[in-house]
């Protein structure tokens, strides 16, 4: 496992600083406000999710969504995988509790690209070398066209780590390539993992290219290594954050990793592909 991913600096200034609300992404499912924190001169742009804006959802408890974010977050940093933006949550936000979240900027401007050029949709036929064909289908003009994805270090982390954390919702344009600070190295970012954790099978992503291959080792020690952390202190930190049956499955899915040694298939009863994909 690398060195801890968790970037207790930017979790302070998320978790205590003053936001500054500039304006709300409207496609978002439920609130979504867009801003900048600040705490002792550090400013850092953020996403600011309150808790009154949650939608309620039949299958997760109301209010619990901005929890899961911060679980999400949490998971990744004791991975050492470096996956989900910094994610802290809030007591005290302009519009009461939630979470923020560090903002990612793309490499060439404020926002990345749906798919952040490593998620696409293509002629059939024309899967570009070294990508991952998921599934065909027609265009918006009745074309064949077909889903696919690079294979790529961090998308093979991604794929377990929602295997982990039940990820019902990995579309496209959750997959982000940025920076969340000036000066650090452009990474791959996953975001929106409200729905998350549920207790029932509900893995939902447009990353199925890997299904069925085996982890590598290196990979599988990390699971290893969580594993044992979920025993621990990581577990009592989820057990905040998440309900004891939650934290049960997530303990068993990682089992479940470890014991088969390969990337989940796509299961049944429950659609394996978001809606829309992008």
């Amino acid at each position: 496992m690398t060195t801890p991913a968790r970037d207790t600096d930017l979790l302070s200034v998320l978790a205590t600083g003053t936001i500054q609300i500039e304006g709300r992404m409207v496609d978002a499912s439920n609130a979504t406000l867009f801003g900048t924190v600040e705490c002792d001169g550090v400013e850092l742009a953020c996403v600011y999710k309150p808790t009154s804006g949650e939608r309620p959802l039949w299958d997760f408890p109301d209010g619990s969504l901005g929890l899961r974010e911060v679980a999400a977050y949490e998971v990744s940093a004791a991975l050492g995988w470096n996956l989900v933006p910094p994610t802290a949550w809030r007591e005290d936000g302009p519009y009461g509790q939630g979470m923020a979240q560090a903002w990612v900027v793309a490499p060439d401007g404020p926002e990345s690209e749906p798919g952040a050029g490593l998620i696409d949709v293509v002629p059939v036929g024309r899967t570009p070398a070294g990508w991952l064909q998921i599934i065909e289908a027609h265009d918006h003009l009745g074309q064949p066209v077909a889903l696919v994805h690079a294979d790529t270090p961090e998308l093979r982390q991604m794929t377990l780590f929602d295997a982990i954390v039940n990820n019902a919702d990995r579309k496209g344009g959750h997959v982000l390539v940025g920076r969340v600070r000036p000066d650090s190295p452009l990474s791959t970012f996953g975001v929106d993992h409200g729905v998350a954790f549920n207790e029932d099978e509900k893995l939902r992503t447009v990353l199925w290219g890997f299904a069925g291959d085996p982890i590598d080792e290196a990979l599988l020690g990390d699971l290893e290594r969580f594993n044992e952390a979920l025993i621990g202190e990581v577990g009592d930190l989820l057990s905040e954050l998440l309900t004891r049956r939650e934290l049960i499955r997530t303990q068993r899915r990682v089992a479940r990793l470890l014991r088969d040694a390969t990337y989940p298939l796509p299961g049944d009863g429950w659609p394996s592909l978001p809606w829309p994909a992008f």
